[in-house]
């Protein structure tokens, strides 16, 4: 009997230990989970809510030091051990990926830290300018943002002096973008948009003077730092990650179906192929630019020749952002007429100068607002021209001529990041639009610029009435051509130790591109790694997949549809996307 009774009572027990385990199976617990998890993480990473638009916790300045990265990886622990609770099979299409990109950045905590620990090496990561102007983005009234604002100025001077103490193996390269951009910061506290935020509010501007000092205190160490690595009395680390670290990286921040050294050699082919269709363009526009001159023999050298007279069609310095935004409407229009994806004229694109807290890296680029603050602007920021010299704003300026200049606003703006970021902002899933793919993001922007010369935009084009389709082909697979050789270049500097002889080798002679866009492109590659990987990889995987679709429908297939459906589920991975598309 008291045996019947405690197998009963033991049966019992298991059934309930069951029942509370299958509970933790269900897609209902799991957006819980997500919820909470989510809150928690903007309690652990407040500058990157505040980039978000969530704007609840503005005026913490964590302080970068050893407690601070145990936390980090106490929080990883922590949702890691929760996130195995769940059973990944049970899950929907759309929490199984939810599932993956958690269980990727919890992962990439522990490779960061323990691994990357680019906090020892990467001075520019401690530049906290684009914090400041987005907490002042907050629709809060103004005496709460000051307050917040103050609260956050006031801890700069203990945040520098953990920077200063993190640095033990400084790279050259990144002591000096940190000081050019933290110069910036500075300026915004000085003169800039917050002092005057600061001014407009009549409110005391002591902690601007605080954080002012702190960050000039910061700069002069960075000052000092630089002066010793280019003096010798200090070894700088070197800015190249090793194919052990580059690998696990490109693991962690592409996510694709296929390895870094794949994808290098995938890139290879398709620069020769490029190379191929490009010397038949040339070959037809050869008499056009270069009626009395005997055809090149050599195919580079003739691309080259042929390239470099059609650049000549560019529009005056002092013009550039203003083209830009003349061409804006121009492409908007287009995308309505032919209509290719659906666009939302209540989101606002704002066309400005690029901040100064931004400077050093890319030369235009697109902020767009969180999913926090959906209807705040999403803004084009364009590199001024003003202080280059005469020879290198003509060289910048026929790389980015009348025909490559189109396609970088569609690559930045429309059909680009700009449409690709605003429909990622209404992705049900706010996982999948707070862990972005690069991938994703840059493929999508190099397929928009596929797609809109697939559907004429070359024949759109035309100066004093004469029709340019050759011309812009011949630099649409220019601008192709450059993603493509950003995965070679990126994969061979850091895997491979590949010189800045070759490496210029590879942008001007094989590449075409100017020498102010190779030397900006081998400074970028030198502070990044991976990021380059990510626009030929992402516009790879997306056009395979777009094409497999095509033939899978055939008269069936409608481009909108596809489109709008590829961008709903935020910017995932494009592996997972495949496995939410479902049939189509």
């Amino acid at each position: 009997m008291i045996k019947s009774f405690y197998s009963a009572l033991i049966l019992i027990l298991l059934v309930s230990l069951s029942s509370c385990h299958q509970a933790k199976k269900g897609d209902s617990e799991f957006e819980s989970f997500k919820l909470r998890m989510v809150d928690d993480m903007w309690k652990q990473y407040p500058n990157w809510a505040t980039g978000v638009g969530y704007h609840k916790y503005d005026s913490i300045l964590p302080i970068p030091d050893e407690a601070g990265r145990k936390s980090d990886l106490a929080f990883s622990k922590r949702y890691l051990d929760s996130l195995n609770e769940f059973i990944y099979d049970s899950l929907s299409p759309m929490n199984k990926t939810d599932y993956l990109l958690i269980k990727n950045m919890l992962e990439g905590t522990d490779y960061s830290i323990n691994e990357y620990k680019s906090y020892t090496w990467d001075a520019s990561q401690y530049n906290f300018g684009g914090t400041l102007f987005e907490i002042t983005q907050n629709k809060d009234d103004s005496n709460a943002i000051i307050g917040n604002l103050d609260k956050f100025l006031a801890k700069t001077p203990a945040y520098f002096e953990a920077a200063k103490k993190n640095l033990t193996e400084p790279t050259l390269e990144h002591t000096t973008l940190a000081i050019q951009q933290l110069t910036g910061t500075s300026e915004m506290l000085q003169y800039g948009e917050i002092r005057e935020f600061y001014t407009k509010k009549n409110a005391d501007t002591a902690s601007l003077g605080v954080a002012t000092k702190a960050i000039q205190g910061f700069v002069a160490h960075l000052e000092n730092l630089k002066s010793e690595m280019e003096s010798g009395k200090r070894k700088p680390k070197s800015f190249r990650l090793g194919k052990k670290l580059y690998e696990k990286k490109f693991n962690i921040d592409i996510t694709s179906s296929f390895s870094a050294d794949e994808m290098y050699q995938i890139a290879s082919q398709r620069k020769e192929s490029l190379q191929t269709d490009m010397f038949a363009i040339a070959t037809r526009l050869w008499d056009k630019y270069l009626p009395n001159t005997p055809m090149e023999a050599d195919s580079l050298k003739r691309i080259k020749m042929v390239i470099d007279k059609v650049a000549l069609q560019h529009v005056k310095r002092e013009d550039f952002q203003k083209e830009i935004e003349r061409q804006i409407p121009m492409l908007n229009q287009f995308i309505l007429e032919k209509d290719l994806v659906t666009m939302d004229a209540s989101k606002p694109l704002v066309v400005r100068k690029e901040p100064a807290w931004m400077a050093g890296v890319a030369g235009a680029s697109i902020s767009s607002p969180g999913p926090y603050a959906k209807n705040a602007n999403t803004y084009y920021n364009v590199g001024s021209l003003a202080f280059y010299a005469p020879e290198a704003a003509e060289s910048f300026l026929r790389e980015y001529n009348q025909f490559t200049l189109q396609i970088l606003n569609i690559h930045e703006a429309i059909p680009g990041h700009y449409v690709q970021l605003i429909h990622a902002n209404k992705s049900p899933s706010i996982i999948q639009n707070l862990l972005q793919n690069g991938s994703f993001v840059e493929g999508w922007a190099l397929y928009a610029e596929r797609m809109m010369m697939e559907e004429g935009w070359d024949k759109n084009t035309t100066i004093n009435k004469t029709e340019m389709s050759d011309e812009m082909w011949l630099m649409y697979y220019k601008f192709h051509l450059r993603g493509v050789c950003n995965t070679i270049l990126d994969y061979s500097i850091h895997c491979q130790n590949m010189s800045e002889e070759q490496a210029m080798h590879l942008m001007q002679v094989e590449a075409f591109q100017e020498k102010s866009e190779a030397e900006g492109k081998w400074r970028r590659a030198k502070l990044t790694q991976v990021q380059l990987c990510s626009y030929f990889t992402g516009f790879n995987e997306i056009y395979t997949f777009r094409e497999e679709v095509k033939k899978q429908m055939g008269d069936k297939f409608n481009l909108k549809a596809f489109n709008d459906k590829l961008l709903s589920f935020g910017a995932p991975p494009m592996k997972y996307v495949k496995e939410m598309f479902g049939k189509f």
